[in-house]
């Protein structure tokens, strides 16, 4: 099957500044054009920025001049998230079709907001409101909202999808956030159980109960590198702690799953709240029984997630 690349080429017409919000504890800096995603998001101690995300990578462009959201510090998922099998689904007596859209990927992957350029609705000292029009022939048509919001010490961010298109067809949302490991990390997650696969690639073949080495009932290292794994029965509250930065990272949201993906060899990892595992169109039961919202034609999705900061050392 052939790559449709929806990542987009930066120039003179498409080419737009980062927008920047913060207070005296926290800063943001996004970049419409590229997914609406993160440039970097900063505790600041002492008046200097300490990365509670991993700063995004520069330059953006990958080597044919086009934006690579995975360059960045976190970008929007919808309306769906991760991976779907099968260069689409079935929804109902439906054939949605799906493209591939990295050339580096298997499958159709993180749906489409993160690799279009979004309208700035709005722009203020500590909130900004972009949104998106988009249309994949024969599958999915929606406007996108969303917003991020510093209050104090905690970053809101919110993402709402209308479906714009003719058919009710499943949708899903999330954040994918790239987190920095800082020397150590400790993650707490309550999970009741993981999807585990078949150890050649991320899409799930069994659920199963969180094993020992992967349970973050109380505060734990992460494991080595290879984690790639979606998590549920999440009570939707979650802790990073970089004990070496003495920092804390609240993470707040709507959803019970989380992906959690820790690469060999790097500096980060990356921990997603989302809606539904990866692949949820094809695991047993379908889309919505996987925590997909059916959305019929005007109906509208919203979930809402918070990045609240707190100093071990104040």
């Amino acid at each position: 099957m052939a790559v449709v690349s929806f990542t987009h080429r930066r120039d003179a017409m498409t080419s737009s500044c980062p927008l920047r919000i913060g207070t005296d504890r926290l800063s943001l800096s996004v970049l419409p054009e590229a997914g609406g995603g993160v440039l970097a998001f900063d505790a600041l101690v002492d008046g200097q920025p300490v990365p509670l995300m991993r700063p995004a990578s520069f330059p953006l462009e990958d080597g044919a001049g086009l934006i690579d959201p995975n360059r960045l510090a976190s970008y929007p998922l919808l309306p769906w998230s991760n991976r779907i099998a099968h260069g689409g689904f079935f929804h109902g007596e439906q054939w949605v079709p799906l493209a591939r859209n990295r050339a580096d990927d298997a499958w159709p992957i993180h749906g489409s907001g993160w690799q279009r350029p979004w309208t700035v609705l709005s722009h203020g000292p500590d909130s900004m409101v972009l949104a998106l029009d988009e249309a994949l022939p024969e599958a999915y048509a929606f406007r996108a909202t969303m917003g991020y919001r510093i209050v104090g010490d905690t970053m809101r961010f919110t993402v709402r999808v209308i479906n714009a298109g003719p058919r009710a067809l499943p949708f899903g949302l999330g954040v994918h956030p790239f987190f920095p490991l800082h020397g150590g990390v400790r993650l707490h997650a309550p999970a009741t159980s993981v999807w585990q696969n078949d150890g050649r690639d991320p899409l799930p073949v069994r659920r199963e109960s969180v094993p020992p080495a992967w349970d973050f009932s109380e505060p734990a290292d992460l494991p080595a590198g290879g984690l790639n794994h979606a998590f549920q029965g999440w009570n939707g509250h979650a802790v990073i702690e970089w004990p070496a930065r003495a920092l804390r990272l609240h993470i707040e949201a709507d959803v019970d799953t989380y992906v959690i993906y820790v690469p060999e060899g790097e500096a980060f990892f990356c921990f997603e709240p989302v809606d539904h595992p990866i692949n949820a169109v094809h695991l047993p039961g379908g889309a919505v029984a996987n925590g997909m919202t059916e959305l019929a034609p005007r109906s509208s999705l919203e979930r809402a997630f918070a990045f609240r900061v707190e100093r071990l050392d104040a």
